[in-house]
């Protein structure tokens, strides 16, 4: 009599699709569409001539790089590497040309705002924004040679880092962050003026958070203090 079959094993494990590499361009596009409006919305003295130079600039070197890594950024191209950190040059000395007139203005009691509080914090906030924005897009540019090498190598050990990396059970193992991890360091940076949950392992990074939280402290005390003037 032949034996009697046993029970039936588990059925086969059918292994996860890969996960698809590279991030999209959209948070991206999101962050330079909003530096290129808060430019527009400066008054006219702070902005740069002629009022249309910095949209155009801004989005036609946007839609270079994504024409030229259409979909996830994931194509590691010197050419690309050049118009991405031209596009964040570009957006960071533009708010630095209005920054400078803000603080000279302030300093020399210019008639623009001295009795215009609403105007000057206004115009504050839109250059500590546009702040914010400029160096997140360096930290995201910057951090293990830019998005499309994370893709590529996620291995490479990083410049920053975040708590996904830390506390690997409630992150995927492969986990790399994107550019809205990148935007909250930039956030925090400006606003806590130290390092929170997000930590700097690189002596350049460690600088550049320096010169971002100095920065973001410089201004906002000065704008604030002027406004209190005014009102006062």
């Amino acid at each position: 009599m032949p034996p009697s079959p046993g029970p039936a094993g588990p059925p086969p494990v059918t292994p996860a699709p890969a996960t698809e590499r590279g991030e999209h361009w959209w948070p991206v596009g999101v962050a330079v569409a909003t530096a290129a409006v808060l430019h527009v919305a400066l008054p006219a003295s702070y902005r740069l001539d002629p009022v249309w130079l910095v949209p155009v600039v801004m989005f036609t070197l946007l839609a270079v790089l994504i024409i030229g890594d259409p979909g996830r950024i994931d194509r590691q191209k010197t050419w690309l590497r050049v118009v991405t950190e031209a596009l964040i040059a570009f957006v960071t000395a533009s708010n630095l040309h209005a920054g400078i007139h803000l603080v000279t203005d302030i300093l020399t009691n210019n008639k623009l705002f001295a009795n215009n509080a609403t105007g000057l914090l206004a115009t504050g906030g839109v250059t500590w924004v546009t702040n914010v924005i400029a160096f997140a897009l360096w930290y995201w540019d910057l951090d293990r040679g830019g998005a499309a090498a994370r893709a590529n190598r996620p291995d490479v050990p990083p410049t920053f880092v975040f708590p996904e990396m830390q506390h690997s059970a409630h992150a995927p193992p492969d986990w790399v962050p994107n550019f809205t991890d990148y935007l909250s360091l930039s956030f925090w940076t400006a606003t806590a003026f130290s390092p929170t949950d997000i930590s700097a392992i690189k002596r350049w990074a460690k600088l550049l958070m320096m010169v971002e939280a100095a920065t973001s402290l410089i201004l906002a005390g000065l704008v604030i203090a002027r406004a209190i003037n005014i009102l006062q």
